[in-house]
Protein backbone atom coordinates (compact mmCIF):
# COMPACT_ATOMS: atom_id res chain seq x y z
CA UNK A 1 0.00 0.00 0.00
CA UNK A 2 1.77 3.38 -1.20
CA UNK A 3 1.45 5.28 1.87
CA UNK A 4 2.94 8.15 3.52
CA UNK A 5 3.45 9.95 7.18
CA UNK A 6 3.65 13.83 8.09
CA UNK A 7 7.40 13.43 8.11
CA UNK A 8 7.79 12.35 4.81
CA UNK A 9 8.40 8.14 5.19
CA UNK A 10 6.71 6.46 2.59
CA UNK A 11 5.95 3.26 3.01
CA UNK A 12 7.19 0.16 0.91
CA UNK A 13 9.50 0.28 -1.90
CA UNK A 14 10.59 3.45 -3.84
CA UNK A 15 11.90 3.25 -6.91
CA UNK A 16 13.64 6.36 -8.70
CA UNK A 17 13.48 6.13 -12.29
CA UNK A 18 16.49 8.60 -13.42
CA UNK A 19 17.03 8.45 -17.88
CA UNK A 20 21.12 9.44 -18.79
CA UNK A 21 22.27 9.80 -22.29
CA UNK A 22 26.33 10.41 -22.10
CA UNK A 23 26.06 11.86 -18.28
CA UNK A 24 29.06 9.91 -16.69
CA UNK A 25 30.72 13.29 -15.69
CA UNK A 26 26.54 14.17 -13.55
CA UNK A 27 26.39 10.70 -12.08
CA UNK A 28 29.04 10.88 -9.62
CA UNK A 29 27.16 13.88 -8.06
CA UNK A 30 23.61 12.30 -8.88
CA UNK A 31 24.04 8.86 -7.46
CA UNK A 32 25.32 9.56 -4.00
CA UNK A 33 22.46 12.00 -3.24
CA UNK A 34 20.07 9.57 -4.39
CA UNK A 35 21.46 6.65 -2.49
CA UNK A 36 21.15 9.21 0.66
CA UNK A 37 17.62 10.65 0.64
CA UNK A 38 16.15 7.40 -1.28
CA UNK A 39 17.64 5.07 2.54
CA UNK A 40 15.92 8.28 4.35
CA UNK A 41 12.62 8.38 2.58
CA UNK A 42 11.66 4.76 2.04
CA UNK A 43 11.93 1.31 3.97
CA UNK A 44 12.85 0.10 0.60
CA UNK A 45 14.56 1.91 -2.60
CA UNK A 46 15.85 1.07 -6.20
CA UNK A 47 17.48 3.02 -8.73
CA UNK A 48 16.49 2.37 -12.45
CA UNK A 49 19.17 4.25 -14.71
CA UNK A 50 17.87 3.88 -18.24
CA UNK A 51 20.59 4.23 -20.37
CA UNK A 52 19.72 5.73 -23.54
CA UNK A 53 22.17 4.68 -25.99
CA UNK A 54 25.15 6.27 -24.05
CA UNK A 55 28.43 6.12 -26.06
CA UNK A 56 30.59 7.22 -22.59
CA UNK A 57 30.72 5.00 -19.15
CA UNK A 58 27.58 6.10 -17.89
CA UNK A 59 26.30 2.75 -16.81
CA UNK A 60 30.12 1.88 -15.19
CA UNK A 61 29.94 5.28 -13.48
CA UNK A 62 26.74 3.97 -12.14
CA UNK A 63 27.83 0.78 -10.78
CA UNK A 64 30.97 2.17 -9.78
CA UNK A 65 28.90 4.94 -7.63
CA UNK A 66 26.18 2.58 -6.04
CA UNK A 67 28.93 1.04 -4.18
CA UNK A 68 27.70 -1.58 -1.75
CA UNK A 69 24.40 -0.92 -2.66
CA UNK A 70 25.10 -2.16 -6.09
CA UNK A 71 21.83 -4.59 -6.17
CA UNK A 72 19.45 -1.64 -5.43
CA UNK A 73 20.76 -0.66 -9.04
CA UNK A 74 18.63 -1.71 -11.98
CA UNK A 75 19.75 -0.87 -15.59
CA UNK A 76 17.61 -0.49 -18.43
CA UNK A 77 19.66 -0.05 -21.68
CA UNK A 78 18.46 1.35 -25.21
CA UNK A 79 20.95 0.28 -28.06
CA UNK A 80 20.57 3.56 -29.33
CA UNK A 81 19.47 6.83 -28.44
CA UNK A 82 15.12 7.09 -28.14
CA UNK A 83 14.71 10.00 -26.67
CA UNK A 84 13.34 11.53 -23.23
CA UNK A 85 10.14 10.48 -23.53
CA UNK A 86 10.52 6.93 -24.44
CA UNK A 87 13.67 6.79 -21.86
CA UNK A 88 11.35 7.95 -19.01
CA UNK A 89 8.19 6.04 -20.09
CA UNK A 90 10.32 2.22 -20.16
CA UNK A 91 11.55 3.58 -16.57
CA UNK A 92 8.54 4.29 -14.72
CA UNK A 93 6.98 0.81 -16.99
CA UNK A 94 10.63 -1.31 -15.05
CA UNK A 95 9.70 0.03 -11.80
CA UNK A 96 8.60 -1.83 -8.76
CA UNK A 97 7.83 0.37 -6.58
CA UNK A 98 4.81 1.63 -4.53
CA UNK A 99 5.99 4.99 -4.90
CA UNK A 100 7.68 5.89 -8.21
CA UNK A 101 10.14 9.03 -8.92
CA UNK A 102 11.83 10.45 -11.48
CA UNK A 103 14.21 12.86 -12.39
CA UNK A 104 16.90 14.11 -14.63
CA UNK A 105 20.54 12.40 -14.53
CA UNK A 106 22.45 15.76 -15.44
CA UNK A 107 22.76 16.98 -12.32
CA UNK A 108 19.94 20.25 -12.40
CA UNK A 109 17.98 18.79 -9.57
CA UNK A 110 19.49 18.26 -6.18
CA UNK A 111 18.02 14.68 -5.29
CA UNK A 112 17.55 15.86 -2.19
CA UNK A 113 14.61 17.94 -2.69
CA UNK A 114 13.36 14.50 -3.34
CA UNK A 115 12.33 14.91 0.63
CA UNK A 116 10.37 18.00 -0.60
CA UNK A 117 8.12 15.86 -2.50
CA UNK A 118 7.43 13.27 -0.35
CA UNK A 119 6.33 15.39 2.44
CA UNK A 120 3.22 16.41 0.49
CA UNK A 121 2.90 12.70 0.18
CA UNK A 122 0.00 12.67 2.50
CA UNK A 123 -2.52 14.93 0.71
CA UNK A 124 -1.45 14.08 -3.02
CA UNK A 125 -1.14 11.34 -5.16
CA UNK A 126 1.33 13.13 -7.82
CA UNK A 127 3.68 15.52 -6.72
CA UNK A 128 5.44 17.24 -9.21
CA UNK A 129 8.56 19.47 -8.93
CA UNK A 130 8.59 23.04 -10.79
CA UNK A 131 11.58 25.12 -11.36
CA UNK A 132 11.26 28.56 -9.82
CA UNK A 133 13.82 29.47 -12.26
CA UNK A 134 15.52 28.23 -15.17
CA UNK A 135 18.81 27.64 -15.06
CA UNK A 136 19.32 27.53 -19.05
CA UNK A 137 19.82 30.06 -21.57
CA UNK A 138 16.73 32.42 -22.20
CA UNK A 139 15.07 30.61 -25.30
CA UNK A 140 14.80 27.37 -23.42
CA UNK A 141 12.41 29.70 -21.17
CA UNK A 142 10.02 31.20 -24.00
CA UNK A 143 10.19 27.69 -25.54
CA UNK A 144 8.92 26.57 -21.94
CA UNK A 145 6.09 28.90 -21.44
CA UNK A 146 4.99 28.79 -25.26
CA UNK A 147 4.78 25.17 -24.34
CA UNK A 148 2.72 26.13 -21.07
CA UNK A 149 0.36 27.81 -22.44
CA UNK A 150 -0.28 25.22 -25.44
CA UNK A 151 -0.94 22.51 -22.83
CA UNK A 152 -3.31 24.64 -20.47
CA UNK A 153 -5.37 25.94 -23.68
CA UNK A 154 -5.35 21.85 -25.66
CA UNK A 155 -5.60 20.09 -22.29
CA UNK A 156 -7.08 22.00 -19.85
CA UNK A 157 -4.39 21.62 -16.88
CA UNK A 158 -3.11 25.13 -15.31
CA UNK A 159 -0.44 23.74 -13.55
CA UNK A 160 3.03 25.79 -13.78
CA UNK A 161 6.38 24.17 -15.45
CA UNK A 162 4.41 21.44 -16.90
CA UNK A 163 7.88 19.77 -18.35
CA UNK A 164 9.47 20.03 -15.22
CA UNK A 165 11.44 16.26 -14.78
CA UNK A 166 11.07 16.17 -11.15
CA UNK A 167 8.34 13.94 -9.98
CA UNK A 168 7.00 11.34 -7.24
CA UNK A 169 3.90 9.71 -7.62
CA UNK A 170 1.84 6.96 -6.21
CA UNK A 171 1.56 3.78 -8.31
CA UNK A 172 -1.85 3.97 -8.28
CA UNK A 173 -1.26 7.01 -11.22
CA UNK A 174 0.35 5.14 -13.46
CA UNK A 175 -2.16 2.27 -13.10
CA UNK A 176 -4.38 5.03 -14.32
CA UNK A 177 -2.49 6.41 -16.21
CA UNK A 178 -1.67 3.42 -18.17
CA UNK A 179 -0.89 3.07 -21.28
CA UNK A 180 1.53 5.91 -21.66
CA UNK A 181 1.63 7.11 -25.12
CA UNK A 182 3.77 10.35 -25.43
CA UNK A 183 6.96 9.32 -27.13
CA UNK A 184 8.29 12.70 -26.20
CA UNK A 185 8.71 15.00 -23.36
CA UNK A 186 5.22 15.23 -23.59
CA UNK A 187 5.28 12.36 -20.54
CA UNK A 188 5.12 14.52 -18.20
CA UNK A 189 1.74 16.03 -19.49
CA UNK A 190 0.20 13.16 -19.84
CA UNK A 191 0.65 12.18 -16.87
CA UNK A 192 -0.78 15.41 -15.46
CA UNK A 193 -4.00 15.34 -17.91
CA UNK A 194 -4.61 11.71 -16.61
CA UNK A 195 -4.06 12.37 -13.02
CA UNK A 196 -6.25 14.85 -12.82
CA UNK A 197 -9.04 13.55 -15.32
CA UNK A 198 -8.59 10.19 -13.21
CA UNK A 199 -9.70 12.46 -9.76
CA UNK A 200 -6.14 12.27 -7.90
CA UNK A 201 -4.99 14.52 -6.14
CA UNK A 202 -2.29 16.76 -7.91
CA UNK A 203 -0.12 19.31 -5.90
CA UNK A 204 3.36 21.40 -6.74
CA UNK A 205 6.55 21.84 -5.26
CA UNK A 206 8.68 25.36 -6.17
CA UNK A 207 12.45 23.89 -6.84
CA UNK A 208 15.41 25.10 -7.73
CA UNK A 209 16.92 24.24 -10.84
CA UNK A 210 21.20 24.07 -11.19
CA UNK A 211 23.46 24.73 -14.06
CA UNK A 212 24.77 21.85 -16.05
CA UNK A 213 28.37 21.32 -14.92
CA UNK A 214 29.43 18.47 -17.37
CA UNK A 215 28.10 16.97 -20.60
CA UNK A 216 25.96 18.03 -23.62
CA UNK A 217 22.62 19.87 -22.78
CA UNK A 218 19.89 18.04 -25.03
CA UNK A 219 16.34 19.65 -26.60
CA UNK A 220 15.79 23.28 -27.43
CA UNK A 221 16.44 22.64 -30.82
CA UNK A 222 13.97 23.47 -33.20
CA UNK A 223 13.49 20.45 -35.51
CA UNK A 224 12.77 18.75 -31.81
CA UNK A 225 10.37 21.77 -30.90
CA UNK A 226 8.55 21.87 -34.02
CA UNK A 227 7.77 17.82 -33.50
CA UNK A 228 6.70 18.06 -30.26
CA UNK A 229 4.04 20.82 -30.93
CA UNK A 230 2.83 18.69 -33.54
CA UNK A 231 2.46 15.71 -31.26
CA UNK A 232 0.71 18.15 -28.71
CA UNK A 233 -2.22 18.05 -30.77
CA UNK A 234 -1.56 14.16 -31.88
CA UNK A 235 -1.67 13.29 -28.60
CA UNK A 236 -4.72 15.24 -27.39
CA UNK A 237 -6.31 13.53 -30.36
CA UNK A 238 -5.43 10.23 -29.55
CA UNK A 239 -6.52 10.58 -25.69
CA UNK A 240 -9.84 11.71 -26.94
CA UNK A 241 -10.35 8.98 -28.99
CA UNK A 242 -8.85 5.83 -27.25
CA UNK A 243 -8.07 6.71 -23.34
CA UNK A 244 -11.38 7.13 -20.48
CA UNK A 245 -10.05 7.55 -16.84
CA UNK A 246 -10.43 4.51 -14.98
CA UNK A 247 -12.22 4.50 -11.59
CA UNK A 248 -9.53 5.58 -8.96
CA UNK A 249 -8.89 2.83 -6.24
CA UNK A 250 -8.27 4.56 -2.16
CA UNK A 251 -4.94 5.90 -2.19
Amino acid sequence: MSTADSRGHLAGLLSLVIPAHNEADNLPRVLPAARQVLAALADEFEIVLVDDGSTDQTVAVARREMGDAGARLRVVSHAHKLGYGITVADGLRAAHGQWVAFMDGDGQFDPMDLARLAEQGTAADLIAGWRQRRADPWHRSVVSHTFNILVRLLYGISYRDVDCGFKLMRRQVLDAAAPLLARSALLNTELYFKAQRSGLRVTQVGLTHHPRLAGVRSGGRLRPILRAVGELVRLRLELARSWSPKEAPPS
